[in-house]
């Protein structure tokens, strides 16, 4: 995969971004269109026109208020999951040293430095904007790696930060929760009210769960292709950095098959680190392709690098 460097790369996720804010919201309302239509009997006419333009303003204003509650609360929500805490020079001199130093050489901000009390290996980046950027590294992976692995893993949650990566996602997540939200709500009505229901309402929701069902899905395969690509270009972003792509190398070698943080149950903040493998716990999904994977296989990432 060529890496057209970090300017190059913000600018493509800006207007990521922006189409995913435009993207997200239009695929909502195509599932709500759909599901009007099929309860007219798949006539489209000035009677489902007007119930689907008297419903919009409704469902883009629960989308509005979801939206900036989860945006401006992310922060205390991913730190409350993970329980994590401060780092900060006088705890871990070497650490603090390596961020700076990385930070100083790209020109910007230095992020909080956030630390996951686990002997697991891993790493994640967050924030969405110079106040609430946090890199957060494990007891594990600081203890295991040596300066310029650490160095390296450091660098690719940077490249998060700097690509816009970090925003990118955390919209993602916003939406496709959104939808989860909705499919989990009409599966439990079917389930507990379906014996009182009438037939003409069990077919109402029915139908709701099966088009938000299926709206759901796309979204979160597309999400999970966007969180596959953002990794081999932040691996490729954090190369360019430090010079040292056989030290971001030897750093997945090691973190391979020790990842899993088993504190942490949102896979929404497991799908931020540097590797979220699922088949080390034996994922019902290891057997299927990449499609519902969040991270590249890290071999094919180790080999990325290696040609760099």
């Amino acid at each position: 995969m060529a890496y057209k460097g970090l300017h190059g790369q913000i600018q493509s996720n800006n207007i990521k971004s922006i189409l995913l804010l435009i993207g997200f919201p239009t695929v909502i309302l195509g599932g709500l269109f759909l599901i009007l239509f099929i309860l007219n009997n798949g006539v489209w006419d000035e009677y489902m026109m007007y119930d689907f333009m008297r419903v919009v303003p409704i469902v883009l204003g629960a989308i509005g208020i979801w939206f900036v509650i989860a945006y401006f609360f992310n922060a205390k929500m991913i730190q409350y999951s993970t329980q994590s805490h401060t780092l900060d020079r006088k705890s871990n001199m070497r650490v603090y040293n390596l961020v700076e130093n990385l930070c100083m050489s790209q020109g910007i901000t230095m992020p909080q430095i956030q630390i996951m009390e686990t002997d697991a290996l891993n790493a994640f980046a967050s924030g969405l904007n110079e106040k609430t950027y946090t890199i957060t590294l494990t007891r594990g992976i600081i203890e295991k790696l040596d300066d310029a692995e650490l160095e390296g893993v450091i660098a690719h949650e940077l490249a998060h930060i700097i690509n816009r990566d970090v925003k990118l996602l955390i919209i993602s997540i916003i939406f496709v929760g959104i939808l989860g939200f909705v499919v989990q709500v009409m599966f439990r009505s079917l389930i507990w009210g379906g014996r009182g229901r009438k037939k003409q309402d069990a077919r109402v929701m029915l139908i709701i769960l099966a088009v938000s069902a299926l709206v759901y899905l796309l979204t979160i395969v597309f999400r999970f292709a966007l969180s596959r690509k953002r990794e081999y270009l932040a691996d490729a972003a954090a190369a360019e950095m430090t010079k040292r792509p056989d030290a971001l190398a030897n750093a997945l070698r090691k973190i391979s098959g020790r990842s899993t943080v088993e504190d942490v149950k949102s896979n929404d903040v497991k799908s931020m680190f540097i590797e979220n493998n699922p088949k080390e716990k034996g994922s019902a999904f290891s057997g299927l392709s990449g499609i519902f994977a969040t991270h590249p296989p890290i071999e094919k990432r180790i080999e990325f690098l290696e040609q760099l």
